[in-house]
Order: structure tokens, then C-alpha cells, then sequence
């Protein structure tokens, strides 16, 4: 009980705190800066709604920089009396000064034009009617440099998650005037980020597509949408989902709903989500970039990652990573002791941050010299293994590239295995699938967010999940840099899914840590550090789905998302494969069918299912380790 109060007592106090920063900054931005509102003209006519503060102190011979970010989310509060309770990325850099500006998007709140999700870019524009979010940054851009007075001629950008995408289209625009841009949790394609992974659909997003499939009839400062909004009459996520087995039933929810109609219309990677993909399209890059990103981010960690990854590869720019031990934007917050769901990664993670980093990178290219010398090395990359930062001078790092092997009776190891016919099996049944998570009221999130860290003792021993673990390591193991399972696989059906989780098993005497909750037991606690789920139909590429053939071994690669993570003496890194794992994602019938978001009830059917390990078909998952 004593436990239970001291912890009540800190996150009391936690928020005392807070709230007298709140109450501080919302005096300092009254005192300090003034408001102005714009309908700023696009090349096509369309105008867009803007905010712009300007520090009061702004003169002939004290110009500030332009610090902007373009949203779908509203720039409220709306009104020029109306000022908000923080401005900028950070309060270090709102206290520096700069002049802030707010943009609504085409489409969206008092902005006028037509909305449409993921701007496709058109790297040709031969007529003014031809806009993208490149040139309407542009246009902005061109408007604020030669009407705000007192500006000093540079602007930077900035944004997270879907104003993160906004940044990194706005990278594109190429104004001269533009000399720092951070997409933070950027989206980069829809593919693979967000609404999908590798093509299989997050059902878990299912409660905010009315934010994103509803268009407005009118310029407004409220929420339009809401009459779309579903509200679940209960609090178990899983009785709420368990409904959506079969997505038809989804249709008397969304039947008007434009970006839900979209994604059923379109289960293949078509034209309408290729032209949403950004990535082809960041070449030449001509200012400093620095990408932001968290490695339990449920949304957005395709983005960060490939975005810098792509600039690297097609420009000669300033470009920097940055990925922290944080859950979606969790970096533009302070919360004192940072968690991630149970675990602890340290004390005032994001305040590092926001002033070493962040603050850094905008006061250097907007204030300094700009010439690249910033102190910040080109990865800044934390071990959330050993939690802590750690700096490099490129990315990925220098590894050895090794693979983890499957092996029978649950063993993992860097031998490849010597027999001739092993394989484990499973029974995968959709109508009866494997839970993401056992937190039921976490499923029923505006998006998910803790499965990225969690315990998953709840799935090691059920019989629908295959469990292949290490001994206990007798020395730290760091993996770093790309993840790629390479299964063989039959199936008695014709179609399937994989989802592979890399685990971080802790010692059967781990003790718990103050901030751990009375309810948890870090004892034995089997940490996700990566997963991904791979639909075979996609196997030999997302523009045509292929069928399985029944009983055949085939070879399906789960690609997974970059890790940066010691697994220390004592531990054991585990790695579970299942075929379900819902309702964070869509169930796959197990019979192949054209649109398996159109499947009928008898379409979904029962397989057994079988992972090869032995001399013929080496199953396991390829890692780069540390040396």
C-alpha cells in the first residue's frame, strides 16, 4: 500500500508540475508575442488559414527566423485575442524567440480547397491548377519572406506525425528561403506506415477514420466529422473488435465514410497508393535535415527510418537521425520520468532532447552560421537495452551481419541447424485469432500505443504461437540497424499471414523498479523490441497478390523495422511466430480471395501451419550485431 502511494504521490505531483509550466508559458507567449491571422493566396487561388506570432521585441535590427508547421489538425485556438498554452517544437526554443507560423492545411478547419489524405506529390507542374503540398509550402513560404516584417530571411520547418509528413513533403518545395526542415514521426507512405503494415491493414486504427474520410462543407473551427464518429458501448476492446472478423460487418459504420471506401476498394499496392508514396520523390535535397523518430512508435517508425535513409542515399544535404526510446511524438513532451508502457528509459529523456538536439539543430541553421558544424553527430540513436544515448558518424553502424536460427523444442541460436526434417507447427484459426495484447481498454485508443513494448508472457504459451528462445546470454548482445526473418513455411490453406516479435526475456530474478506499476511483475518479463507482420499473399511483391499452395514450403521474408538494442548478460532474446494477431490487424481468411477485405464468413478458415528448421530450409531472423 505504501508502494502504491508513493507512486500515486510522484505522478501527482508530475502533474502539479506540468500544469505550473502550462500556466507559465501561456503568460510568457501573452507577454512576448503578438498575433496575426492570414488567408495567405495559393498559386491555384486557393487560400490557406495562418497564425503567425511575432516576438513583440521584433525590429529593423532585431529580425527573428520563421519556424513554421503546416497541419491537418487544426491550428486552434482561432481568433486574434486567442492565444495558446505553448508555441514552437520545444519551450527552449519559443523562449529563444522566433516567429511562429500555423498553417491549416488545403482542406481542413478555415483552410479552403478539397482535402485529400497523403498529397500525392507531382514532381511536374506545368499548370497553376497543378498543386501538391511542395508548392503550397512554397507559396507559403514566398508570402511570409516578404510579409512579415522584421523576419531575417530564413524559415524552418517542422512537424509530428501527420504534420511530420507535411514537413517532409515541404522539403520538396525548395525555396531558398527554407534552411531547416525536421519531419518528426513522419509518414512516408501509407503502404507501410499508419493504416498499413506491408500491406496488411491496422484494424487498430479503425476509431479515427472519421478524422481522416469525412469532407467539411465549410471553413470552420470545429470538428466536422464527429457525427461519423463511433462509439463503443463498452470498455473491452476485444468485444468491441471481435465483430470486425469479418470486415463486411464494418460497413454500417463507415458506408459514407471516403478513406475507409478507399482502403476496402484498394487491398493491392495500385496507383492510388503508390502515387501516396514520398519517397521517390526526396532527391537533391538542398537544406538541413534532421529526422525524428521513436522506436516504440506504433504509428510512425517505417517513416523516420526511410525517410533518412532515401535523403542519405539521393542528396549531398546536412542529414541527421534521431530515434529515442519514445512512443508516437512522446519527444514533444515532458514527462519526468520517461516510461513506455511498464518500462523505465530514464529521467528527463525528452528535455535531452528537445534542448541538446532539437534546440540545437533550429538555432544553429535559423541563428547561426548554418555551415553544418552543429556539434550533432549523424545518427543520435538510443540503446534501449542499456538505455542510453549513443552518437555516430553514420547509419547503420558497423555491424556484423549474423542470423538467429530456429531450432527444435523452442531453442534460438547462431547455429544453423543440422537435422533433416524439423519444423514446429501451429493450428491458426482467424475466427478465434491471437490477441495484439491483453490491455482490452488500450484496444479501444483513438490509435494503439503500448503493444510496442509489452510484456507478451500472455501469447508464449499458447499453442497458436510458436516460442524459440535462447539460453541465457553470458554476455551483452547489441543488435543495431535492419531485421529480416527469412521463414519457410506450408500451410494446409491459401493464404496466410507471419508476424514475427523479437523479445528481450529478463531474468527469472529481475527486480521490479520504482516507477515499474504494483500490478506488473518485471520478473521473467518478455519485452517486445521489434515485431512486423508479412501477408504471404504479398510475398513475391504488393502490386499482385499471389496464392499459397497448399502444403507447399515456401519462403516468405518478414522484413521488420530497425532495432538499436543490447540484450544484456542474463537476459534471452526470444522470437515468437504467429499468424493472427488481432484486432491490430485485419484477420486474414487463410483462403486466398481476391479482396480479403470482402470475404465472406465461409472464407475464413482454420490451418495448420508449419515453420521448417533444419538443413533444408534454415528459418530464423537475420540480425546485425555490434562488434
Amino acid at each position: 500500500m505504501k508502494y502504491c502511494l508513493s507512486i500515486l504521490t510522484f505522478f501527482f505531483s508530475l502533474s502539479i508540475f506540468a500544469q505550473s509550466k502550462i500556466n507559465e508559458d501561456s503568460v510568457f507567449i501573452r507577454q512576448n508575442y503578438e498575433k496575426y491571422e492570414y488567408q495567405i493566396a495559393m498559386r491555384d487561388g486557393i487560400k490557406l488559414f495562418t497564425h503567425v506570432y511575432v516576438p513583440k521585441d521584433a525590429a529593423k535590427d532585431k529580425k527573428y527566423p520563421l519556424l513554421m508547421q503546416r497541419t491537418c489538425y487544426s491550428i486552434a485556438p482561432y481568433g486574434k485575442e486567442a492565444y495558446p498554452t505553448r508555441l514552437g517544437p520545444n519551450r527552449f526554443l519559443m523562449r529563444d524567440k522566433y516567429i511562429f507560423v500555423y498553417q491549416d492545411v488545403r482542406g481542413r478547419y478555415m483552410s479552403e480547397g478539397t482535402w485529400t489524405n497523403m498529397t500525392p506529390h507531382l514532381a511536374s507542374k506545368k499548370k497553376k491548377t497543378e498543386v501538391d503540398e511542395a508548392s503550397d509550402t512554397y507559396d507559403t513560404i514566398d508570402w511570409l519572406i516578404k510579409n512579415i516584417p522584421n523576419n531575417n530571411g530564413k524559415v524552418g520547418q517542422w512537424g509530428v506525425s501527420y504534420p511530420g509528413f507535411y514537413t517532409a513533403a515541404g522539403i520538396l518545395a525548395n525555396h531558398p528561403a527554407l534552411k531547416a526542415s525536421s519531419p518528426q514521426a513522419p509518414i512516408a507512405d501509407f503502404w507501410f506506415d499508419d493504416f498499413h503494415h506491408n500491406g496488411a491493414l491496422v484494424l487498430g486504427y479503425f476509431l479515427a477514420y472519421p478524422v481522416f474520410g469525412v469532407q467539411k462543407t465549410e471553413n470552420t473551427t470545429k470538428a466536422w466529422y464527429q457525427n461519423q464518429t463511433v462509439r463503443p458501448q463498452t470498455t473491452d476492446g476485444w468485444l468491441f473488435y471481435k465483430d470486425l472478423i469479418n470486415l463486411k460487418n464494418a460497413e454500417k459504420y463507415y458506408k459514407d465514410n471516403f478513406f475507409w471506401q478507399e482502403a476496402m476498394n484498394h487491398p493491392n499496392y495500385d496507383d492510388f497508393w503508390q502515387k501516396r508514396n514520398l519517397l521517390p520523390h526526396l532527391k537533391n535535397v538542398n537544406h538541413a535535415v534532421m529526422t525524428v523518430g521513436g522506436w516504440f512508435d506504433a504509428e510512425d517508425l517505417y517513416g523516420p527510418l526511410n525517410i533518412y535513409k532515401t535523403i542519405e542515399k539521393t542528396s549531398k544535404n546536412y542529414n541527421t537521425l534521431v530515434m529515442g526510446p519514445f512512443g508516437h511524438g512522446d519527444w514533444a513532451r515532458e514527462r519526468g520520468k520517461h516510461m513506455h508502457n511498464h518500462i523505465y528509459f530514464g529521467d528527463s529523456v525528452a528535455t535531452f532532447y528537445q534542448r541538446e538536439i532539437e534546440g540545437t539543430f533550429f538555432k544553429h541553421f535559423l541563428k547561426e552560421k548554418g555551415d553544418g558544424k552543429t556539434s550533432l553527430p549523424e545518427a543520435y540513436l538510443f540503446d534501449t537495452g542499456k538505455k542510453e544515448w549513443r552518437k555516430f558518424d553514420k547509419y547503420p553502424a558497423s555491424t556484423e551481419k549474423k542470423k538467429l536460427y530456429f531450432h527444435t523444442n523452442g531453442k534460438l541460436s547462431f547455429d544453423e541447424p543440422n537435422t533433416d526434417n524439423d519444423f514446429s507447427e501451429y493450428i491458426s484459426d482467424p475466427k478465434k485469432p491471437v490477441p495484439h495484447s491483453d490491455n482490452l481498454r488500450q484496444m479501444l485508443g483513438f490509435t494503439p500505443r503500448n503493444y510496442m513494448s509489452e510484456d507478451q508472457r500472455f501469447a508464449a504459451n499458447r499453442p497458436d504461437v510458436l516460442s524459440f528462445q535462447t539460453d541465457i546470454l553470458t554476455e551483452d548482445i547489441t543488435l543495431g540497424g535492419e531485421l529480416l526473418a527469412e521463414l519457410f513455411a506450408s500451410t494446409t490453406g491459401t493464404d496466410a499471414d507471419f508476424i514475427v516479435k523479437l523479445i528481450d526475456v529478463y531474468p527469472a530474478n529481475e527486480p521490479n523498479h520504482e516507477t515499474t506499476p504494483q500490478n506488473v511483475m518485471l520478473a521473467n518479463y518478455h519485452q517486445m523490441v521489434r515485431s512486423e507482420i508479412m501477408p504471404a499473399r504479398f510475398r513475391n511483391g504488393f502490386e499482385k497478390p499471389t496464392a499459397l499452395k497448399s502444403g507447399e514450403t515456401t519462403a516468405v521474408n518478414v522484413r521488420l523495422q530497425d532495432c538499436f538494442h543490447t540484450f544484456k548478460k542474463g537476459h534471452r532474446i526470444m522470437i515468437q511466430v504467429q499468424s493472427t494477431c488481432f484486432p491490430l490487424f485485419a484477420a486474414n481468411p487463410q483462403k486466398f480471395v481476391e479482396n480479403p477485405y470482402k470475404a465472406n464468413d465461409e472464407d475464413f478458415i482454420k490451418a495448420m501451419i508449419k515453420i521448417m528448421h533444419n538443413k533444408s530450409f534454415k528459418s530464423g531472423l537475420k540480425v546485425e550485431v555490434f562488434k
